[in-house]
């Protein structure tokens, strides 16, 4: 596992839990608006956490804690992520995973194992928009539509979520995203925020009349439909 980052405690990043996020480096996504740049293009001498040193703070922690959330980058794309969950798990701590959904073979082992207690899976657009958002070239989507289908089986507590910007995200994207996630547990619409770290910094947010706009359009296919990121 390469791991670039450790929060040792929040409450923000696993969903009414006490956690430590772990943030792995790379990423097969060059999403403009990503807030993490250093992970998907780790420079050179970034500085790494041993498995080791992540697990010796678990343990040191881990009667204050509930969970682990992993993100990334991509964290799916380390093949070695299911050894470095059951460590996790083994220590009786729960485990959220964030994921692009680009990898369902792995999300699905992850489930089918046990290894994950809960999922939160990005939505970037409308499937007609995902080559553009996420920067990429004759991008096949099905992987993606693989993941969802997964998620909205109801194995694994999940939710699905799309960082939404004013010169990205339109009423009619909106629209066609609730229809594709019909019938998921939860959804929400996080409201782009500026940061040092963002790859393309050339972004803005929606105020918050029009997410809230959005979530009416999207309520009637996704009751559990909420507005994350603003103040």
């Amino acid at each position: 596992m390469l791991v670039l980052g450790l929060q040792k405690t929040t409450l923000l990043d696993y969903p009414g839990k006490v956690a430590s996020t772990i943030f792995t480096g790379g990423c097969n996504f060059r999403c403009p608006f990503c807030h993490n740049r250093d992970l998907v293009f780790p420079p050179a001498d970034a500085f790494s956490f041993s498995e080791e040193e992540i697990l010796n703070h678990l343990i040191a922690k881990k009667k204050v804690l509930d969970g682990v959330c992993i993100t990334g980058g991509e964290p799916t794309l380390h093949k070695d992520l299911p050894d470095f969950i059951k460590q996790i798990k083994d220590l009786g701590l729960l485990v959220k995973l964030d994921s692009n959904g680009t990898n369902p073979k792995m999300l699905e082992y992850l489930i089918q194992n046990k290894l994950v207690d809960y999922i939160a899976m990005d939505i970037k657009n409308c499937q007609e928009k995902y080559n553009d958002i996420a920067c990429m070239i004759n991008f096949d989507i099905s992987p993606i539509l693989d993941s969802v289908n997964l998620l909205k089986e109801g194995m694994v507590s999940y939710e699905f979520r799309t960082t939404i910007m004013k010169e990205c995200h339109t009423k009619e994207d909106m629209l066609s995203i609730a229809k594709w996630l019909e019938g998921a547990s939860a959804y929400y619409l996080q409201s782009y925020k500026e940061s040092e770290q963002v790859i393309n910094p050339i972004f803005s947010s929606h105020d918050l009349d029009t997410l809230q706009e959005f979530v009416n359009i999207i309520k009637p296919y996704i009751p559990n439909t909420n507005i994350r990121g603003v103040d």
